[in-house]
């Protein structure tokens, strides 16, 4: 695969970078304060840990929001990397919530989409919720590699106030994570959303995040057709190449501001 990992000096720069933007757009806004969904994945730990760099850990405020299908030990890693880090944060149950949704619209029920999206926009309530009362950002946690290719909820954990490692491939994640001091159980472990029980997200996507980055980095990102950058990477199919491609384009309204139709003259 692409080796797209930094040096130990693009390492710490771009650890200075990030929290340097995170101070920066706190102050922005006019806010000192930040709100935080922890999920006990690397991303928002990652996040957790350059947060608390840029505010102090007084003012980063995590919410560990399991649901029906969350995993009690990803739910309990999330408290740990809290308690951790000393940032206040508290559990929010999102089931009986998305139960009201479902007793609302039961023609929704057993629709693993619809719901498991419902449970990441309930997710984003909450947090704009607190945030609102607080006077806080929302931080999200997305990465350069779910981004490109749609792989969050629009509306969901998409929607925040920024993204601060979201110019990170998950390959940097990872290794930026393991620079700060994020446990190797932590930094291993599989990810997933947890929008349905035993989802993964390399299985929903189709493809491993390594083979995922490098056909981000040589073709989506870098000058590289199709069969080029099959022919660059060994364990990679065109077929695959360009089913990455496939997704970044059916995903390209999630990442642009809602459409209106131009003025009329």
């Amino acid at each position: 695969m692409i080796d797209l990992r930094f040096s130990e000096s693009e390492l710490e720069a771009r650890r200075e970078h990030i929290v340097e933007f995170v101070r920066d757009t706190a102050a922005d806004a006019g806010t000192e304060q930040a709100v935080l969904g922890l999920s006990g994945g690397i991303d928002s730990t990652l996040t957790a840990h350059l947060a608390v760099e840029a505010l102090g850990e007084e003012n980063l405020h995590g919410l560990v929001m399991p649901g029906a299908v969350s995993d009690e030990e990803n739910m309990s890693d999330a408290e740990w990397v809290a308690q951790e880090l000393g940032i206040p944060y508290d559990v929010f149950e999102i089931n009986p919530i998305v139960d009201v949704f479902l007793d609302t619209y039961p023609e929704a029920e057993g629709d693993q989409l619809a719901v498991g999206n419902a449970r990441a926009r309930t997710r984003a309530v909450l947090n704009y919720l607190v945030a609102n009362h607080e006077d806080a950002l929302v931080l999200g946690t997305g990465n350069r590699s779910e981004a490109l290719v749609g792989y969050f909820t629009k509306y969901g954990d998409g929607a925040v106030d920024c993204h601060p490692i979201g110019n990170l491939y998950k390959q940097q994640v990872r290794q930026l994570a393991a620079h700060v001091g994020v446990p190797d159980e932590l930094v291993e472990k599989p990810p997933t959303a947890e929008l349905w029980a035993d989802q993964t997200d390399e299985e929903e996507m189709g493809i491993d995040y390594d083979s995922l980055d490098a056909v981000l980095a040589l073709h989506i990102d870098g000058p590289l057709s199709v069969t080029a950058t099959a022919r660059e990477v060994e364990e990679l199919t065109e077929e695959a190449v360009r089913r990455v491609r496939e997704m970044y384009e059916r995903s390209q309204h999630k990442r642009r501001v809602p459409p209106s139709p131009e003025p009329l003259e």
